[in-house]
């Protein structure tokens, strides 16, 4: 895991928003672990950047997964971080995700509805009369597929706990790295073949939508090694 601070890219900055490339296996904030989070670096990018006296305010409006590669986006003011949270609870952000998967969903292009709980540190597939189950909604398409693996683009549109990974293996198609949801592969490091990919929000003071793209991750598994299973 080390070196991740090398990895991370600025991808959008204004006065209100800060895109941010995060590299698989590097935390998006701080746990017991003490390890680097990407909040924190960014957090201390800002403050040197602009010789900031103080504390450095930065607000979290969703989060990554620790396996996970991708955008994650942050408001730089409070005002920003409240009309983000807005949007999210009104789902009006686009969050896409690509996905290397195991096999070949079936249809090419459809979505996934459940009911997920959360149980300890997984995601849990539960019926809709169970009260701890709450609504979890996707939609995918394939992109590209070979003999073993597929590219898979998801458009989130609830966020619940670890939602893609279990949704993904619920439809008997896990990501590609996540053995905790039935992947037989182990890849670098425990990272997984998942990626925020694209997200596009209403500028929290402009009339304007801003459209952020991620880069694609060091040795990103695709096209696929032959032979793996």
């Amino acid at each position: 895991m080390a070196n991740l601070d090398t990895q991370i890219k600025i991808l959008y900055e204004d006065n209100h928003l800060l895109g941010v490339y995060k590299p698989p296996g590097m935390l998006i904030q701080r746990d017991k672990t003490g390890d680097l989070s990407l909040l924190d670096w960014a957090k201390a990018w800002i403050k040197n950047r602009y010789q900031k006296p103080g504390n450095v305010f930065l607000g979290l409006v969703h989060r990554l997964d620790r396996p996970v590669a991708g955008l994650a986006l942050f408001a730089r003011t409070s005002k920003a971080a409240a009309r983000l949270s807005a949007q999210i609870r009104d789902r009006t952000v686009e969050k896409i995700y690509w996905a290397v998967v195991h096999g070949t969903p079936s249809p090419l292009e459809g979505k996934s509805e459940l009911f997920l709980a959360r149980t300890r540190n997984k995601a849990v597939v539960t019926g809709p009369n169970d009260s701890s189950g709450k609504l979890a909604l996707l939609h995918y398409r394939i992109l590209e597929s070979s003999a073993l693996f597929s590219l898979v683009e998801v458009t989130l549109v609830t966020g619940r706990h670890h939602q893609i990974r279990c949704q993904l293996a619920a439809l008997g198609h896990p990501v590609l790295g996540d053995v905790k949801y039935g992947s037989s592969v182990i890849l670098p490091s425990g990272t997984i073949a998942l990626l925020s990919k694209r997200l596009v929000c209403r500028h929290p003071t402009m009339d304007q939508d801003v459209v952020i793209e991620s880069p694609m991750p060091e040795n990103w598994p695709w096209p696929p090694v032959q032979g793996r299973s």
